[in-house]
């Protein structure tokens, strides 16, 4: 599909220990993307989400602020081919 993005992500900051994955979790869901987050044993914070162009830019947006307590330094995206594999976005571990 054209219109359809495929995005990871590291983020890094103060965005563990700050709910920033189930926050992640609902701000996805909100957007319909796709996809997973997890914590990384550097600090940071990894994604990938996947979905259409607007609900991709909207999550990546977002991610640039996070939560509420985190505080986001950086956001590096790259970009993937869209594969449609997932069906829900998850906490993963």
């Amino acid at each position: 599909m054209e219109d359809d993005k495929r995005a990871h992500v590291i983020i890094s900051g103060r965005v563990q220990g700050v709910f920033f994955r189930m926050e992640t979790l609902k701000a996805a869901q909100q957007y319909g993307v796709s996809g997973w987050v997890r914590n990384k044993a550097d600090g940071t914070v990894e994604a990938l989400f996947e979905g259409d162009t607007k609900s991709v830019d909207s999550i990546l947006k977002w991610c640039q602020k996070g939560s509420p307590p985190a505080k986001v330094e950086q956001t590096t995206v790259n970009w993937k081919d869209y594969t449609g594999e997932f069906s829900d976005f998850k906490i993963t571990y």
